[in-house]
């Protein structure tokens, strides 16, 4: 490995675990975090797949496919169930680029070339990963479905799923959510509340409310359907409305109590917008520290 290959690789292990700690560490409604257990899963699950996969993102050698697969692979081994599926397909995009880049570039440029330069085999490798992790609501696909062969290349495949994933339309748009709205939201937070103590971890609350009410939230539609999602988006606005109006977003912490309640009694997790906000973090740690 060569010096610059062996900076990188510990610049992409660091800004996936730490962004997973993070995202974890904040109090995102209706989502896991160390503030509030839910779905069957606790805090300590999300640490530990954060353990296992960063060294796997940070490895120089792999392919897109095979970042996934093994992070999969690790984590249904040691951790049991599906804790970071999304979190590991958008990660690993930002990954490969942060090997392939030239200087002069930022990660969302790069990307592109990622993306447009996948395989069948990635695909192959991800359908894998996929079936492995069984994803709440995952059904089956007209075409393209994971539970058969690989016909076309990862991309490709993603392409035809975006309209019902919203990770999948990550792929298809060039990270655009995750360059645009959560990255934006992510600064602007961080600038704004720069005198408030754990202001990432604040920051971070606000990505992910950012998401979870400008679009129906993906998991919430293929568990509940479209019209629950759309609902859950429309109430988030408000959440959002009011976690944003004050200069101090400590004081909203018995509101997003209530939000949590209320989205877990009836057993509805924004995981979609919990793993934007995740390669959010990734995606603005990678561009400041390459």
């Amino acid at each position: 490995m060569t010096d610059r290959s062996k900076k990188i690789s510990e610049i992409v292990t660091q800004s996936v675990y730490k962004s997973c700690i993070t995202e974890i560490n904040a109090f995102k409604p209706g989502n896991v975090s160390i503030h509030s257990a839910g779905h069957g899963m606790e805090a300590k699950d999300f640490i530990r797949s954060a353990e296992l996969i960063s060294p796997v993102m940070g490895m120089p050698d792999l392919s897109v496919g095979e970042r996934i697969l093994q992070s999969v692979q690790l984590t249904m081994s040691q951790v049991g169930c599906n804790t970071n599926l999304g979190i590991i397909l958008l990660a690993a995009p930002l990954a490969q680029a942060a090997f392939v880049k030239k200087e002069s570039e930022f990660i969302q440029q790069t990307i592109f070339s990622i993306l447009n330069n996948l395989s069948v085999n990635d695909a192959t490798l991800t359908f894998e990963a996929i079936e492995l992790a069984n994803p709440g609501g995952l059904g089956s696909a007209e075409s393209h479905d994971v539970r058969k062969p690989a016909t076309v290349n990862l991309l490709e495949a993603m392409q035809a799923a975006q309209e019902r994933d919203r990770i999948a339309w990550q792929y298809s748009h060039g990270f655009k959510d995750v360059f645009e709205s959560g990255i934006s939201a992510l600064r602007m937070q961080l600038l704004r509340w720069k005198n408030i103590d754990k202001r990432l971890e604040w920051s971070t609350v606000a990505c992910y409310l950012n998401f979870l009410s400008k679009f129906p939230d993906s998991h919430i539609v293929r568990k509940h359907g479209i019209e629950k999602a759309e609902q859950v988006s429309e109430h988030a606005k408000k959440i959002e409305k009011m976690f944003l109006s004050g200069a101090d977003p400590t004081v909203a912490k018995a509101q997003l109590q209530d939000y949590d309640d209320t989205l877990k009694r009836e057993g509805i997790n924004p995981g979609t917008s919990a793993d934007l906000t995740v390669a959010s973090l990734i995606a603005l740690s990678l561009e400041a520290l390459l």
